[in-house]
């Protein structure tokens, strides 16, 4: 079973938000999940994979995610979306 990513299988178990967080080396339960949005706001004219919070290898994983379209790519975009309806912190 091939897919249009290169001819690797899909990862047959559904991904969410924690196992996107887990990749990115981050505490993935979704109480830490909530706290890491609520405290890293994005300013609408910083891309994702450009926010300064982020480690070298974490910016690297999310632009390959959307460069190669990758099967993490739906859930990078997500978390922009929430990043950036985060309340901005004062």
């Amino acid at each position: 079973m091939s897919n249009k990513h290169g001819g690797r299988f899909m990862n047959p178990q559904p991904m969410g938000m924690p196992e996107l967080f887990s990749q990115l080396g981050l505490e993935s339960d979704y109480a830490q999940i909530a706290q890491f949005i609520q405290h890293h706001p994005l300013p609408p004219e910083v891309r994702l994979a450009d926010a300064s919070f982020w480690t070298p290898a974490q910016r690297a994983f999310l632009q390959e995610s959307w460069q190669q379209d990758s099967d993490w790519c739906e859930l990078v975009d997500q978390l922009d979306q929430m990043l950036r309806k985060a309340p901005v912190k004062h």
